[in-house]
């Protein structure tokens, strides 16, 4: 399973209200988590705000009042993970805290699993 904190549960309603106010209130209800090859280190993770679900390759979840998608192929990277959101003065926006890679690239958004 996949944690959100308090800061990014914040960051993300945030952002799904700011969408939805310019979508003329069409509701997007969805953070997709995926994980697609790229980066120094191999993998990197993609967060989207979405509204479409597909029954077949996606599982949803509601971690801390958000709603979750999931694909089953990154399902299997992300399990553990914790999604957090920085805001000082060295960093900047949503991080990705994984036990299970093996390693990160310096910058810290891509991994090796």
């Amino acid at each position: 399973m996949i944690d959100i904190t308090e800061k990014a549960k914040s960051e993300i309603k945030r952002i799904i209200e700011e969408i939805t106010i310019a979508n003329n209130n069409q509701k997007i209800n969805y953070l997709r988590i995926r994980v697609v090859g790229g980066g120094c280190s191999g993998f990197k993770y993609i967060l989207n705000i979405d509204d479409a679900v597909s029954e077949v390759i996606d599982e949803t979840f509601k971690i801390n009042e958000v709603d979750v998608v999931v694909d089953k192929r990154s399902m299997m990277y992300v399990n553990g993970a914790v999604i957090d959101y920085l805001d000082d003065l060295n960093e900047r926006g949503f991080k990705v805290i994984n036990p299970n890679a093996k390693s990160t690239c310096g910058c810290g958004s891509s991994f090796s699993f």
